[in-house]
């Protein structure tokens, strides 16, 4: 793996992977032992201009590929990655520290996008109709724009990339990729089998960085479209930016996601899907449950919930026991202790206390165990921030239209669930919650890629969604054309007709 090899973190530009002329590097750390395993590059100026410069040449040609020819490069790239997703998941493991059965999850969700961008001929059809006036038709073909960028976070290193450039290159778009200077690896490794998948050189380019390399990215005249995921303050700013340069963006932010508890579920159930929901992955995704909301006399399970959640132990990436592995850095860490301590000092309960985690053999790690508080209000900033930790709040309401009202208060929108077996309050709840993706006794309710990514309100900034129909979308244009053949122009040539006299 000639990207990941060694300590500096390659660019791959013009088809190459290439060596950062740059003098400025961010170190990647193993969120286990804080050892520094390689470091990545802050692109400079003249390379992200050349891996747009580059992008928009390649599209000139990408663009008129035939697009059953796209497709056959995405059946390639799927079978490498499945071919390759062991491989995969222990660099994702090392580098974020997640367990490896979370790091195969992670990903195999990406290469499912992958198998849909296969599927491109049929998701690309435009629509046809015939006499809509007299001797005039009418038809309309997707096209592709040009240059798309893609900006991804830390904590889905193989998902969120797969979510954005297999989508956006088999409409026949280039792509330039800025993965998180954190787990860079991952991506890196991603690049190549795409390269060894038969993509034509350009197609992809990927550069590293920070802020700076973003804001060439976001302000450039040849960059027509953006995708992003990550934090609140951050999504905002990438959709304002890009907007206001006249971009076609989709910047996926926070959440506080709420998994309402019916006293007619099943309880079993429910525990058992809290616990894994609440904690798993450290809670480092925008899907996690954080709030789980005890609706009458549910709330006489929270005791046993603790006690479960009690029982759960991170640990190393390897460790077959972990449940879950380190935060992803001590800056990561120090906040969710924060947000430990004052939900403590605004009067939630602490029922379970992960602030004093320790791993053995691994001293040095981000550990923040299973935390548990009830007694939660709307008012409390745990409840009112997105934590990104394995922290769960408990909020007890008499009624489902209290459950509701809390709900669809909440400034963020991105998935909800409800545990019941009561399909009329399933039906209530699917249909007033104001929120994207809803589960149905089913905690976290990410849909498969035949659908897209559809989160609300402040969870999402932009129009069209990630993967299935909607990706199609973001990713294209739509040409119409009506035209009219006058049968007086047809040339019926040469009378061959031998008459009789």
């Amino acid at each position: 793996m000639s990207t990941t090899q060694g300590l500096k973190v390659k660019l791959f530009i013009e088809g190459e992977f290439v060596e950062s002329q740059t003098t400025q590097y961010i170190p990647v750390t193993n969120p286990a032992t804080q050892e520094v395993i390689a470091e990545a590059p802050c692109a400079t100026d003249a390379e992200v201009e050349r891996a747009i410069a580059h992008a928009k040449k390649t599209f000139e040609t990408w663009r008129d590929t035939p697009v059953p020819e796209r497709a056959r490069v995405m059946m390639r790239y799927q079978a490498l990655l499945k071919e390759h997703h062991d491989e995969l998941a222990t660099i994702l493991a090392k580098e974020t520290g997640k367990t490896f059965e979370d790091a195969k999850g992670d990903v195999w969700r990406g290469i499912e996008v992958v198998e849909q961008a296969a599927n491109i001929p049929a998701l690309m059809m435009g629509e046809t109709a015939e006499n809509v006036a007299r001797g005039i038709d009418t038809y309309s073909y997707i096209q592709p724009l040009g240059v798309c960028t893609g900006i991804t976070p830390f904590n889905f290193p193989a998902m969120i990339p797969l979510w954005m450039f297999p989508m956006a290159i088999a409409c026949g778009n280039t792509f330039v990729l800025k993965p998180s200077e954190q787990d860079p690896l991952t991506p890196m490794r991603l690049a190549e089998l795409f390269e060894e998948a038969g993509a034509p050189k350009g197609v992809l380019q990927v550069i590293h960085g920070s802020k700076a390399q973003v804001d060439i990215l976001l302000k450039h005249q040849d960059i027509k479209a953006i995708s992003f995921v990550g934090s609140v303050p951050v999504g905002q700013y990438i959709y304002r930016t890009g907007t206001e340069h006249l971009k076609r963006v989709q910047a996926f932010a926070g959440a506080k996601n709420h998994s309402v508890i019916m006293p007619d579920a099943n309880k079993q159930m429910v525990i058992n899907n809290l616990v894994g929901a609440s904690v798993g992955a450290a809670g480092q995704r925008c899907m996690a449950i954080s709030v789980a909301v005890f609706v009458g006399q549910s709330k006489e399970w929270i005791p046993e919930l603790a006690s479960e959640l009690a029982k759960v132990k991170p640990g190393a990436w390897d460790d077959p026991k972990a449940a879950y592995g380190p935060l992803i850095s001590p800056q990561a860490k120090q906040r969710v202790l924060d947000m430990i301590q004052k939900g403590k000092e605004e009067g939630a309960e602490c029922l379970v206390d992960g602030t004093n985690c320790e791993v053995d053999g691994f001293p040095n790690g981000n550990w923040v165990g299973p935390t548990f508080f009830s007694k939660v209000t709307k008012e409390m900033s745990i409840y009112q921030q997105e934590i990104f930790g394995p922290v769960l709040c408990a909020v007890e309401v008499d009624t489902l239209e209290e459950a509701l009202e809390l709900v669809n208060s909440n400034p963020f929108g991105n998935g909800t669930s409800i545990f019941t077996t009561n399909g009329a309050a399933a039906r209530k709840y699917q249909h007033e919650v104001e929120v994207g993706q809803v589960g149905i006794n089913i905690p976290i309710p990410v849909p498969l890629p035949f659908f897209s990514f559809t989160g609300w309100k402040n969870s999402f900034f932009g129009d069209l969604h990630a993967y299935g129909k909607q990706a199609i979308r973001f990713y294209s244009e739509t040409k119409t054309i009506t035209a009219r053949w006058p049968e007086t122009d047809i040339d019926t040539g040469p009378n061959m007709t031998i008459k009789l006299q």
